[in-house]
């Protein structure tokens, strides 16, 4: 039996895929083994003598199995873990946590007359900016500002 490796080749190419996808009839070895030039080759294509296997693909059936067990929470041990928690958590998550436990303390102050209206405004101002990093922060601010009442 003849070797087929360059017509294979030759289909490949015509066919625009690897060799690995080029099928050949059993059949017709004969003809196959006969044909020496490109044309004789796209002949053959055309006769489906020689065809294009289909593409395969990565199945996702796997990986839909273990997305569907993360959404439920399992998978997500300290083993499966690569960064830090602070790089798992995203910065805004953070920083809205933050904010707000701010914003609520501060709103807190306003409503029980410990700060003034006034000072509620400008202590919002610093929070949105970033200049205070926690409560405790503003907390400890704000006695040295001597701003709280009552105390």
């Amino acid at each position: 039996m003849a070797t087929l490796s360059p017509q294979k080749r030759m289909a490949a190419s015509i066919m625009k895929s690897g060799k690995s996808r080029v099928w050949m009839d059993t059949k017709s070895i004969d003809d196959i083994a006969e044909a020496v030039t490109r044309d004789d080759v796209r002949k053959l294509i055309k006769r489906n003598v020689i065809q294009k296997k289909p593409a395969k693909g990565n199945s996702r059936s796997r990986f839909k199995v273990a997305k569907a067990q993360r959404n439920k929470g399992r998978r997500k041990g300290q083993g499966s873990r690569k960064g830090t928690k602070n790089a798992r958590d995203p910065r805004k998550r953070k920083w809205v946590r933050s904010i707000r436990s701010m914003r609520n303390a501060l709103k807190e102050m306003r409503e029980s007359g410990k700060i003034t209206r006034k000072d509620y405004r400008v202590f919002y101002k610093k929070i949105k900016g970033g200049a205070l990093r926690s409560k405790n922060a503003l907390l400890l601010h704000m006695r040295e500002e001597g701003v709280l009442k009552g105390e």
